[in-house]
């Protein structure tokens, strides 16, 4: 998976927003254009594989609507939507 492929999948609104991820969006008072933002502006940092589901989780680097750094953990699901499993500003 790369980057633009990951990017053509907010493009095109084939994402969930895990409840997780949704909280911190609340918390950190950060909208859902953030994190559109962090990924389109982003670039994939880390590749991790989940040791019990062995599927592979995308760390992207980019920056909110505001200019400030942020990472989004996702991964691609069943469907093939990507799933956002959290967001984290840096």
């Amino acid at each position: 998976m790369t980057i633009a492929q990951l990017r053509h999948l907010i493009r095109t609104l084939s994402y969930v927003v895990s409840t997780h991820a949704a909280d911190v969006l609340d918390d950190d008072n950060l909208s859902i254009l953030d994190l559109e933002n962090v990924v389109l502006t982003g670039s994939i940092v880390e590749r991790q594989r989940d040791r019990a589901t062995r599927e592979t989780k995308y760390v992207i680097r980019g920056a909110s609507l505001e200019g400030i750094s942020g990472e989004v953990v996702a991964k691609i699901g069943r469907s093939g939507q990507l799933v956002i499993i959290t967001i984290y500003l840096c």
